[in-house]
């Protein structure tokens, strides 16, 4: 007896075990979506004009209100000196005393050319005076003979007052021997000695006789930048430190603003006088500043982290009917954790207190309860 056995072919069994092995897949819930529409909860904040107080700290220097380097007139030589550096001095002073021993043999032989002339104008002067009372005799002098005479009377006249000049000038030089002091102040540097050649400057002297400085009134300098000029005021008052009192704060007053903005650092150069009768600040002190920025009216105040600063623009964001709207601004002074701002913003709008741009505009938003 012959069985016969029923072979399945390979390819059909295959077919079914990959069947088997594959399950039907179930799709998830695409909650992406669902999460994008959802409201973001975010801190606002009603949006009000106040008068906002803010202040500026710099850094200044301190100089004397005035100071001059004092050169010789005249080239001589350094007969005394009078006073040293530190010395104080009053105005009209004499620091040192000069020698120039060819002054007095000019002065002399400028003298004796002044009394030459005198005597030829003198007698110039007589002859005219003759002639003119002769020629009230008709015919006894011509009128040539006469214009003559006064043209050399005024001549002489001419000569005599040019040498009156020349021994004035001399005269003068010899006063320059006496080196005083123009104002009241402190003697702060002298580069001579007794015996030493000096002169006007490059003539004699490189570097000056004596520095002067005034130092019982300061001036307090400073370079205000471009952006803050417009909040300056002649009554503002400032306060100011420096490192050698520490603790101790001084005050002053603007007095002077240049009125014009340096080319290079786009500043202006404003003043403050500082009485500094004690003399416990010296010239060169650098001090710091702070001057108050106030304005008269009321502006927007917002907390600092309520602006934006994104790479192409400077904004806050504003909430309106669950949407969020970024609204272009402006900054202006920033103090204590406050920002000043400028834009198309009405008071009461409502901000968000921390601005970003991950709050994409238009996107839905909710405030927080």
């Amino acid at each position: 007896m012959i069985t016969i056995i029923n072979r399945t072919p390979v390819r059909v069994l295959v077919a079914a075990v990959m069947l088997a092995g594959c399950g039907v897949s179930q799709s998830k819930p695409d909650n992406k979506k669902t999460e994008e529409s959802l409201p973001v909860a975010v801190s606002v904040f009603p949006l009000e004009k106040q008068i906002f107080s803010a202040s500026l700290k710099m850094p200044g220097e301190l100089v004397a209100f005035q100071q001059v380097d004092l050169y010789a007139k005249v080239n001589s030589f350094v007969k005394k000196l009078n006073v040293d550096v530190g010395s104080n001095v009053s105005t009209g002073q004499v620091l040192a005393t000069l020698e120039a021993p060819e002054l007095g043999s000019q002065l002399a032989g400028a003298e004796s050319r002044l009394r030459s002339q005198e005597a030829v104008y003198l007698a110039s002067k007589a002859n005219y005076d003759r002639l003119y009372q002769t020629s009230l005799t008709p015919g006894t002098v011509s009128q040539n003979d006469l214009d003559l005479a006064l043209a050399k009377q005024k001549s002489d006249f001419a000569q005599q007052e040019a040498a009156r000049a020349a021994y004035r000038e001399i005269a003068d030089n010899r006063g320059y021997l006496e080196i005083r002091a123009p104002f009241a102040g402190v003697i702060s540097s002298r580069n001579v000695s007794a015996g030493a050649y000096v002169g006007p400057s490059g003539k004699g002297s490189e570097m000056p006789m004596f520095t002067l400085q005034e130092q019982k009134k300061l001036r307090l300098v400073l370079a205000i930048p471009e952006a803050y000029t417009a909040y300056l005021d002649s009554r503002n008052e400032v306060t100011f430190t420096v490192k050698s009192f520490v603790g101790q704060d001084f005050k002053a007053k603007i007095n002077r603003q240049s009125g014009t903005l340096d080319s290079r650092l786009r500043s202006q150069r404003i003043e403050m006088d500082v009485i500094n009768n004690d003399k416990k600040l010296l010239p060169g002190m650098v001090a710091e500043v702070s001057i108050p920025l106030n304005r008269a009216d009321s502006v927007f105040v917002v907390p600092t982290t309520a602006v934006a600063n994104g790479t192409e623009k400077i904004f806050v964001i504003r909430v309106t009917n669950g949407k969020a709207e970024w609204v272009d601004v402006r900054k202006g002074r920033e103090a204590n954790g406050k920002t000043e701002i400028f834009g198309p913003l009405q008071p009461g709008d409502m901000l968000m207190e921390k601005a970003n741009d991950e709050v994409r505009n238009g996107s839905a938003v909710m405030p927080k309860k």
